[in-house]
């Protein structure tokens, strides 16, 4: 959840972190800092609590950081409230070692008591601050920093990506890895680590991913990786296909907006590489009938938004390949008994393919004998890597918190797969599935056309924003779409909003519903509309508000019951969900906007769990 960057180089390093920090503020955090070594083996360290132009602001006040070798970090606060005193990089007792750390460390407390009885002093509340103190105590015991350093990961326990400096060693940094992102930046005037490719794109687009249990020595002119025995080891360099300007605004007011805007663009890059000669062709999967063979269940495991994709699968596969299909929560997955083996496909879906729920999920099923197929985004991350099969969205860096066209593309590429496995199984006839491929080749152009309108959702916005609870109703696909479209406003503008099963809403729900309560009824799945039509006579009755999503063909029987309508054209069912999403996302997004709130980084939130 947390940022880190780090540099060693040619030229001052305090420009460079910042830059970086920067470019890592999508992520969610509330504080940052910066450590620089000095030549003459100083660390000099500045955090503070607050948005980055704090710390920008503070170190514009004082004397300059000098330094070509340093660290860089943006907290999101899980142990010790936000304040300066927590804030990374924390710093050992004698000032000689400093750390970034991103994710949780399990034994902490064990390991504070026991130097607080070897009387070392803690300035801080946080976990990370027994990684530098316990650190420094093996540095002082053996005076080898390496040594003192494999001591440490072998004493901590929980998930880690690290960032050290040591005065003694003013040239170097050193990175280490298990179970959060940490990777390698190699450029022109110096090298890099990072939490995130984002931070580097600026400097260079080959990288290295470090694997758990990895430690890194980074200098300005080389980098050397160590396994977690101590031995030398030789990993591929990858190159970033991704262009600077798709991480930048690009005009818009916000990176969310900007998505919304480039889902288009994104979702053809998702669908016309799968279509050849009238059919939907994935190269990635060799054997798709060894690949199904003996599955008699298949697991949808996710996180958030991209667990709505699962439900809205869940609907679409077990109607394609008549075998049973659930959509799990990762948090709850290995909680929960699966029925996992060798007759169970866990599908596992992650924007940032570093999400660790999902991850522990992921390995659990491969422990148990399951086969593991991820749908994700980010190139080389870790759920791709560890992955039997891998399915890539190719949607771009998606910056703003909340997602929208990584969603999207998840949502298409699911639905993709669906359809291609009944097509090699025989469990689809031949007009649909042909019907589906000419729908999918001009999926695209139809959400631009649900784009045009920006207007009708600027003024529904307008008229609605300052409700303090909204309902979202939708049966079948269209109740796993009302799931994403309230999570959407719940997370930027900070409404309270639910979404209900709109056939459950006689078992209690309504009695929720007073005069002046607004209600986003989704009818959009055609085999249910009728059936959703009395259910918002049912609201409005009882003096709902009511904001509907429907299709074109249904526009007046659905329209005649609400106090606004947004249309979307009509497409195969299968797909209509991915045009269903867009008017939901323009509406908490203009929402969101009447409110004033901070809609690229909401409160409290980060773009990537990197903690469970």
């Amino acid at each position: 959840m947390c940022g880190i960057i780090g540099f060693a180089g040619n030229t001052e390093a305090v420009p460079i972190l910042l830059d970086g920090l920067e470019r890592l503020e999508y992520r969610g955090y509330d504080s940052a800092g910066v450590a620089v070594a000095s030549p003459e083996g100083r660390l000099q360290v500045k955090k503070c609590k607050g948005r980055l132009g704090v710390l920008r602001e503070a170190l514009a006040a004082q004397k300059p950081l000098t330094g070509q070798v340093g660290i860089g970090h943006t907290r999101w606060a899980t142990h010790g409230e936000p304040n300066d005193v927590n804030a990374h990089p924390h710093v050992s007792q004698s000032g000689k070692l400093a750390v970034v750390h991103n994710g949780i460390i399990e034994n902490y407390m064990e390991i504070k008591q026991s130097l607080l009885h070897k009387g070392v002093v803690f300035a801080s509340d946080t976990d990370t601050e027994v990684i530098v103190q316990l650190l420094e105590y093996y540095y002082k015991k053996s005076s080898n920093l390496m040594d003192a350093v494999y001591e440490v990961l072998n004493r901590i326990k929980g998930a880690y990506a690290m960032g050290i400096l040591c005065s003694d060693f003013p040239e170097q940094l050193i990175a280490v890895r298990k179970d959060a992102p940490l990777l390698i930046g190699y450029g022109a005037d110096g090298n890099y680590i990072a939490s995130d490719v984002t931070a580097l794109l600026a400097h260079t687009r080959t990288v290295t991913y470090m694997e758990d249990d990895e430690v890194a020595v980074v200098t300005a002119d080389h980098v050397q990786i160590l396994g977690r025995d101590g031995c030398f080891l030789e990993k591929e360099k990858h190159q970033i296909q991704w262009d600077v300007s798709a991480a930048e605004k690009g005009g818009y007011a916000h990176f969310m907006l900007k998505e919304i805007m480039e889902q288009p663009e994104a979702v053809r890059r998702t669908i016309q590489p799968r279509l050849a000669d009238g059919e939907i062709v994935f190269e990635e999967l060799e054997d798709e009938r060894d690949l199904m063979k003996g599955i008699s269940r298949i697991y949808l495991v996710a996180c958030g938004s991209a667990y709505h994709v699962g439900m809205i699968g869940k609907y679409a596969l077990e109607r394609l390949l008549g075998i049973p299909v659930e959509a799990c929560l990762a948090s709850e997955f290995r909680y929960s008994g699966p029925l996992l083996g060798e007759s169970a496909l866990v599908i596992v879906i992650s924007q940032s393919g570093e999400t660790l729920d999902s991850m522990a999920a992921l390995r659990e099923a491969k422990r148990r004998g399951s086969k593991v197929l991820s749908i994700v985004n980010v190139m080389g991350s870790s759920i791709a890597r560890e992955s039997d099969h891998v399915l890539y969205t190719w949607a771009g860096p998606e910056i703003a918190v909340a997602t929208t066209k990584a969603y999207t593309t998840q949502t298409v590429l699911l639905l993709m797969l669906g359809v291609y496995l009944a097509r090699r199984l025989d469990r689809i006839g031949n007009g649909e599935y042909q019907e589906i491929v000419r729908e999918l080749h001009g999926l695209h152009e139809r959400i631009g056309m649900v784009l045009k309108n920006l207007e009708l959702y600027q003024k529904t916005a307008a008229r609605y924003f300052n409700h303090d609870s909204v309902f979202y109703i939708g049966r079948n696909q269209d109740y796993a779409l009302g799931m994403e479209g309230s999570l959407k406003l719940k997370e930027i503008s900070y409404i309270h909003s639910e979404s209900y099963a709109a056939g459950e809403l006689k078992h209690g729900t309504i009695s929720l519903i007073e005069p002046g309560t607004l209600v986003v009824a989704l009818a959009v799945y055609e085999p249910l509309v009728e059936k959703m039509r009395s259910n918002i006579v049912e609201v409005r009755s009882r003096g709902a508000e009511v904001v509907a999503v429907t299709t074109e063909e249904n526009r007046d029987m659905i329209g005649s019951q609400a106090s606004e309508v947004f249309v979307i054209p009509k497409v195969h069912t299968l797909l209509q969900p991915v045009l269903g999403v867009v008017p939901l996302q323009l509406f908490a997004y203009y929402i969101a906007l009447n409110r004033g709130c901070d809609i690229d980084k909401p409160r409290n939130l980060a773009k990537s769990v990197t903690v469970e």
